[in-house]
């Protein structure tokens, strides 16, 4: 995107779902692990861009959710991708407070299938319970 480049161009390239929606997949900009998989719609992605910080759409809530607007663990973009079919982001992100998960561990991708069996194997880092006890409003 250059300067002369209007803003919504690169944003009208992505090839959102019916509901106005792209999958985001944030991965430690270090580490290269995937840490989440969550939704964002136009203004989500845009904001993301602008504040330099994963911001996503909650379709539960159905409002924006800026990550780690309660528990402190926000994430830090580093840098956008869009895949070849233009429909689906991938966000390198520094993962501030190491948890992106809100179980309490560093990625939502904590279990692994083995023997037909999905067994945990990543450790609770922080308990769930206190991760939102005391909001940090950032």
């Amino acid at each position: 995107m250059t300067d002369s480049t209007p803003a919504s161009d690169w944003l009208d390239s992505i090839h959102w779902d019916a509901d106005g929606l792209v999958p985001a997949i944030a991965q430690d900009v270090h580490t290269q692990r995937i840490l989440m998989m969550a939704w964002m719609n136009r203004e989500a992605l845009q904001l993301t861009v602008q504040e330099g910080r994963g911001i996503y759409w909650s379709r539960s809530r159905q409002r924006l959710w800026r990550k780690g607007e309660e528990s402190g663990n926000v994430q830090k973009l580093h840098e956008l991708r869009l895949d070849c079919d233009a429909d689906v982001i991938i966000l390198q992100v520094e993962q501030i407070g190491g948890i992106a998960c809100h179980t309490g561990r560093e990625s939502c991708f904590y279990r692994v299938l083995k023997d037909g069996q999905w067994q945990t194997v990543d450790a609770v880092i922080k308990d769930p319970k206190t991760l939102y006890e005391h909001p940090k409003h950032v």
